[in-house]
């Protein structure tokens, strides 16, 4: 697959990154209808920062994001970004279901794994990402016992 290279002022580029971020502890207290209120919230900041989602998928504990952004955006400040933001919003509208998983306000653990993606693998990625949960009875909505 050839990319066409994007362009601004004064570069030519492609740059697509593949990030996934877990929640803390890995607790599984992701649920399907938290998970499509993600996606949203996903793609409002990286639109905000000129950056576009190209795929994005998760199961209870994690998400996976594929994007695409101009070079002048720096990714550490990105991803915090995404992290911080997402984690008051999604506690916010689901704070009694989170409630059940967290004493604290918390959400994301503190790290992340961002994986900068090669032209060849952004379709295997894509079908990576799209295949989350499908093996498993994905995203159930009941508390820990």
């Amino acid at each position: 697959m050839d990319r066409e290279l994007k362009t601004n002022r004064h570069s030519k580029y492609s740059l697509i990154y593949h990030l996934v971020v877990v929640t803390k502890y890995r607790k599984k207290c992701i649920t399907s209808e938290m998970l499509l209120e993600l996606e949203k919230i996903f793609i409002r900041l990286l639109e905000s920062q000129n950056a576009t989602i190209l795929e994005f998928n998760g199961e209870e504990d994690h998400v996976h994001i594929l994007f695409e952004t101009p070079p002048q955006v720096q990714l550490s400040k990105l991803v915090n970004t995404l992290k911080t933001v997402s984690s008051r919003l999604i506690r916010k509208k689901f704070k009694n279901h989170l409630d059940a998983y967290y004493s604290k306000p918390i959400f994301w653990s503190r790290s992340y794994c961002i994986i900068s993606t090669g032209e060849t693998s952004i379709e295997i990625i894509k079908k990576y990402i799209q295949n989350q949960g499908k093996d498993q009875n994905r995203l159930n909505s009941s508390p820990p016992k």
